[in-house]
């Protein structure tokens, strides 16, 4: 099977051979090292269960498992509310996992293209920009990700209804101390929608 281009970036082309995913360096980039970023990250978090599977790494490329599913908005859409409880939680988790592991994704605040729901479970991928941090904002972006107007119509559309202020307060709770006991009531607010 020839290698098939699906989606070109700022910082690198992607293709489909065999049922698997090559991403290359696009030739000219000024973002350096990306790849090698993105198979260093992705070889931590796998063992998390976290992005697709890493299967090789060589020079500027790398192979990954094709992640076939929806992307998360059309996924929002097409679902119904207990279904969307559940997933919504089950990204706050791996967020959670993300921020324990002081790792940094950066494009959580509107993850439309990076997270896809594959056989009822998220998966989160493009790492390329991911970096250590002492900080890291995952659980906070992607709560306002979830509570931007764009998510509340969808969600709402569904009967769910995200109390913004409770939400808010619980983050900047979170923001100032990452602990399991502040997680848990961000948590607990979503397994109450």
């Amino acid at each position: 099977m020839l290698m098939k281009k699906i989606a070109e970036g700022k910082r690198s082309v992607v293709y489909i051979e065999n049922n698997k995913v090559i991403k290359k360096e696009r030739e000219g980039s000024k973002a350096v090292n990306r790849i090698n970023n993105e198979a260093y990250w992705l070889n931590i978090l796998n063992k998390y269960n976290i992005g697709p599977k890493l299967i090789k790494k060589q020079d500027n490329e790398i192979t990954m498992e094709l992640i076939e599913g929806k992307l998360i908005i059309d996924w929002l859409n097409e679902n119904e509310r207990e279904n969307i409880n559940k997933m919504l939680a089950k990204i706050i988790k791996q967020c959670r996992v993300l921020d324990k592991l002081y790792v940094n994704k950066y494009e959580l605040t509107n993850p439309y293209k990076h997270i896809i729901i594959s056989k009822n479970k998220p998966v989160m991928i493009d790492f390329e920009r991911c970096k250590y941090a002492e900080q890291p904002k995952n659980l906070t972006q992607f709560c306002q990700f979830i509570s931007s107007k764009k998510i509340e119509c969808i969600l709402s559309r569904k009967n769910i209804n995200i109390n913004k202020k409770s939400l808010i307060n619980l983050l900047k709770d979170y923001k100032k101390n990452q602990s399991e006991q502040r997680f848990k009531k961000i948590l607990s607010l979503f397994s109450m929608l």
